[in-house]
């Protein structure tokens, strides 16, 4: 199946388009834009790997499900268009954020400016019907995505893994520990940031591994 995504990717990834259940996955979401509103933006669903080319990930944040209210996603795991109020884990983000590193909470929760420079924010589902959160779960996305994780340890060294709360903490599995610094924390959540994720300075111990591997540090 010929799929328009980034080259790179699509160099890796090509004999996963050609697998029987994407082609399934395929018919399914095509369907769901066709009868009803759903989100990302067809042209956006994989935005995650068109601004992170395979050769250029340092660091992989593993999300979920896409937002699913109007103008939210954008086909970046917690990122937001410019804009657009910061959901709650965003704003959670940016607290962890401020207190780890000094940064200053930005005016736009969109963080493309991470994915330019390595950080590739992978939803574990890419698409979403409208207001209803994980409505395309076990579709094949988790299928395509584990996918992506296991290629990523297989094929390259040195990547740090972000995993927020349990589901993200449950691709540990996928993940070679040997080859690569797993970070693990509550989620961002309301309901669990300050069980864990509040001060888990993950963002200052990804930039310190960077640069103790030779890697250029991520400007948050």
């Amino acid at each position: 199946m010929n799929v328009r995504i980034e080259a790179s990717w699509k160099e890796v990834l090509q004999t996963e388009f050609d697998k029987p259940y994407f082609a399934k996955l395929t018919d399914f979401v095509r369907e769901e834009y066709k009868h009803g509103r759903v989100y990302p933006p067809a042209g956006l669903i994989f935005n995650a790997f068109d601004l992170c080319p395979f050769s250029n990930v340092k660091v992989v944040l593993i999300g979920q499900d896409p937002y699913h209210e109007p103008g939210q996603a954008h086909g970046l795991c917690f990122s937001v268009n410019d804009g657009v109020q910061f959901p709650p884990s965003l704003l959670n983000i940016f607290k962890e954020l401020k207190s780890d590193v000094g940064k200053e909470i930005p005016q736009s929760g969109n963080l493309s400016h991470w994915a330019e420079q390595g950080v590739l924010l992978l939803n574990a589902t890419l698409t979403v019907r409208e207001h209803q959160a994980g409505a395309h779960q076990g579709r094949g996305w988790e299928e395509f995505t584990d996918a992506v994780i296991r290629i990523l340890s297989e094929k390259k060294d040195g990547l740090v893994f972000i995993l927020w709360g349990s589901y993200a903490q449950s691709k540990a599995k996928l993940i070679d520990p040997k080859k690569h610094y797993i970070l693990r924390s509550a989620h961002p959540s309301p309901l669990s940031a300050y069980r864990g994720f509040f001060g888990n300075h993950h963002f200052s111990l990804t930039n310190d591994y960077l640069s103790k591997t030779g890697k250029s540090i991520i400007n948050w």
